[in-house]
């Protein structure tokens, strides 16, 4: 026969899953801003690999669509394109507001890519 013991419930169980599930739930919230960022900022990158095939008016175009297609604030849209001879550099400058347990926090993100052509 098995006697349980006083006091022990599933009660301790319940109360872990509950703190898992709320950690998740806003890791998932800051894990999709880094991750927009991250395409982002390798979208740049594909366009200073192909920089010397297309114009910088055809480069600013394309990035403004792809944070707009990413669902980016509009500062991510601003992008900043200097070449000089065979070297290009890409960056934007933007924030992004992060739902966390009793607060909202903006976290800044500044994309950037270079390179030769």
């Amino acid at each position: 026969m098995v006697r349980r013991r006083p006091g022990r419930s599933s009660l301790g169980c319940l109360v872990t899953l509950l703190i898992l599930a709320a950690a998740v739930y806003f890791g998932v919230n800051i894990g999709e801003v880094y991750f927009r960022f991250y395409q982002f900022q390798d979208a740049m990158r594909q366009e200073v690999r192909f920089a010397a095939h297309n114009t910088d008016n055809q480069i600013l175009r394309r990035l403004r669509l792809e944070a707009d297609s990413l669902g980016l604030p509009e500062g991510a849209g601003v992008v900043t394109l200097q070449r000089d001879g065979r070297h290009i550099e890409l960056e934007s400058d933007y924030y992004e507001h992060v739902e966390l347990p009793g607060m909202v926090k903006e976290v800044h993100f500044n994309p950037h890519a270079e390179g030769i052509f």
